[in-house]
């Protein structure tokens, strides 16, 4: 009985230490991991953030803002089109993802909008910008848009967080249940985070991709965070805001995601009648990259109609 006690015991024990066994082993954000890193870094208020320039010195500037899990690489086809309309186009990692820093914190609206705010000051951009939001970066950007009016020039979500949200079995279970949530997501929310990731021809490598990112230390524990503070509605009053001002906004839409239900856009819609909304058929929330040639499409002309009224991006 003895033994039986003190092996049950030494189970338990194992069990409870198998997360911080697994952090451990995983690969630190540090310098010998941004070695290889594309872009340039900036030293912020909460720590050091990752991003890259694409396109001219001087065009209108165009700053994109990425999801929950996969890193600022997302807006790769995106860019390009942004490239080639003559945007500079600024991209960059938040918070626990990429390679920016994972700092042990609330990664909330208000923590990732400071980011994307110093990140702006840091870059010395002054004028009015394009904000391109995807997912939970499409609340962040209403965020921004709704304190900081009068640097907004325009506003793109792209299948945007913080109206509604439909998250997995597993994540929904580690964002519910404090401490049990946690030991779930270091455990197991790896291979959900990969096994959700879906390659198209833009990235062919994503499920390696995310990989290297939920081998690095701190990433999971980031998303956890994200998931418990990011993804419930959060937003209503940055987008009725948004219509006092007169901002133009483009929301686009999968037309089968599984993630933002289409219950999103119908809140959308009666907070501001004014955002032009385009539903893009048979793309599922992955749509910047599964779709890049659509959503290009759908900006572009949104770009044009907007050229006479909107308010110039510089």
């Amino acid at each position: 009985m003895t033994s039986i006690l003190v092996v049950s015991v030494l189970v338990i024990l194992a069990l409870a230490a198998l997360p911080f066994f697994l952090e451990w082993r995983r690969t630190p954000m540090d310098r010998k991991a941004r070695d290889a890193a594309p872009g340039q870094f900036a030293r912020l208020s909460d720590g050091v953030t990752h991003y890259q320039w694409h396109g001219p010195s001087r065009g209108p500037v165009a700053v994109c803002v990425h999801g929950i899990t996969t890193p600022s690489f997302v807006f790769d086809g995106i860019v390009k089109g942004l490239v080639e309309k003559g945007y500079s186009v600024l991209t960059y990692d938040l918070f626990g993802r990429g390679f920016s820093d994972r700092p042990k914190a609330d990664y909330n609206r208000d923590f990732h909008i400071r980011q994307l705010k110093e990140l702006l000051e840091n870059q010395g951009i002054s004028g009015h910008v394009m904000l391109v939001g995807y997912s939970m970066g499409g609340c962040v950007a209403m965020g921004q848009a709704g304190r900081m009016p009068d640097k907004i020039a325009r506003l793109v979500l792209i299948a945007p967080a913080g109206l509604a949200h439909s998250v997995g079995g597993t994540a929904n279970f580690a964002r519910n249940v404090p401490i049990l949530g946690d030991w779930v997501m270091q455990v197991f929310g790896g291979r959900r985070v990969v096994d959700d990731a879906q390659p198209s021809e833009t990235l062919p490598d994503l499920r390696d991709r995310m990989r290297e990112q939920v081998q690095s230390r701190g990433f999971l524990r980031a998303v956890l965070s994200s998931y418990r503070n990011m993804v419930a509605g959060r937003c209503n009053s940055d987008l009725q805001a948004m219509q006092r001002q007169g901002l133009p906004i483009l929301a686009i839409w999968g037309e089968d995601d599984a993630i933002i239900p289409s219950s999103a856009r119908e809140k959308m819609a009666a907070l501001n009648p004014d955002v032009r909304h385009v539903v893009i058929p048979g793309a599922g929330h992955a749509v910047p990259h599964s779709h890049a040639r659509q959503v290009a499409t759908a900006m572009d002309q949104f770009l044009r109609e907007d050229a006479s009224g909107g308010r110039g991006a510089s």
